[in-house]
């Protein structure tokens, strides 16, 4: 199951409506293309493995994991039989090594209930999530959006978000909390597609022009 088309047609028009700035980054970058994580236990394996650290470097520990744990696959059994030493082998930090215990852990004992989340509202997740050790809001967020395709996340935290508004609205510095969500109110209820048209901006030539346009 992907993003249901009409939906993402309905909240492109919202945007290119209610928000003229980011109504040029759309005419840019074309097609919204987030694409569904649905294997849940992985995505968040990923998600701990990716913080603080490059997309490549994060890549390719997560590929010498998966390699370690051929024939199986990354499932919370597999990540549990696997010593703090071995998670080091593939270049898992030892923080991030007690983070994907701690995760298996608890998904394995009921307390975090994954195969549930699809019900439960956006602050519930947050909340299930949270308990594990490592896994704040920021990446709870991401789990919303890149795994359960709710629309209307807005990652205000983000760095690549603030970024983006900073360039896109000519601000003096990277906007706080209050500014971001201020300029985000434009997006609701489909936040999420408005911070993929955001993270996609910070790869246009000259994000300044959009603000003529």
């Amino acid at each position: 199951m992907d993003w249901d088309p009409a939906v993402v047609r309905q909240g492109v028009d919202h945007l290119r409506h209610h928000d003229p700035v980011l109504r040029g980054v759309i005419d840019q970058v074309g097609t919204f293309a987030l694409r569904l994580k649905r294997a849940r236990f992985p995505m968040l394996v990923q998600s701990i493995l990716s913080q603080q650290i490059s997309g490549k470097a994060a890549r390719s520990i997560e590929m010498r994991l998966r390699d370690r744990l051929r024939p199986r696959r990354v499932t919370t059994g597999s990540i549990l039989k696997l010593s703090p030493d071995e998670l080091r082998s593939v270049g898992v930090s030892p923080q991030k090594a007690r983070s994907l215990h701690d995760l298996a852990s608890r998904v394995a004992a009921g307390d975090v209930r994954l195969s549930r989340m699809a019900r439960m509202t956006d602050d519930e997740v947050i909340s299930e999530l949270v308990q594990v050790r490592g896994i704040g809001v920021w990446t709870a967020q991401m789990f919303l959006m890149f795994s359960l395709g709710r629309t209307d996340v807005f990652p205000h935290d983000d760095f690549g978000i603030r970024s983006a508004l900073k360039r896109l609205h000519g601000l003096p510095q990277l906007p706080d909390r209050q500014t971001a969500q201020q300029l985000a109110i434009p997006w609701r209820p489909y936040a999420t597609i408005a911070s993929w048209y955001c993270w996609r901006s910070l790869e246009l030539p000259d994000a300044a022009d959009l603000n003529n346009m």
